[in-house]
């Protein structure tokens, strides 16, 4: 897949963010082996009503980049997920679940729960 230009977007596209239960599980354990500083650092920024408590930024990057839930490993290359800076790269017809979602990170689950 063709790489987005995120840089400079400021998670603004990063939420809502559905997460199915083996995404949270595997979130939590990041979490949990993250170091402490990098997670207080995550934890304790202000972000935008409704991005993702994950999204960083100060770095302007997602801060579980690795274990991402799958809506974000989606976005911007399907037609339904479209990148406004880059909508060429959604080639792909419209994404869809393969799992329902048990909540919305920033909503159902916050850093209490991590």
């Amino acid at each position: 897949m063709e790489s987005l230009p995120c840089q400079g977007c400021r998670g603004l596209c990063c939420g809502p963010v559905p997460i199915t239960t083996k995404e949270l599980e595997t979130i939590k354990q990041e979490i949990q082996c993250m170091p402490y500083n990098k997670r207080l650092e995550l934890e304790n920024q202000h972000r935008y009503f409704g991005t993702c408590i994950f999204y960083d930024l100060d770095k302007d990057i997602c801060g579980v980049h690795r274990v991402r839930p799958s809506i974000c490993r989606a976005f911007g290359h399907y037609n339904n997920l479209i990148c406004f800076k880059k909508p060429e790269a959604s080639t792909e017809l419209n994404w869809t679940v393969t799992e329902d979602p048990v909540g919305i990170l920033s909503v159902d689950f916050t850093w209490m729960d991590f």
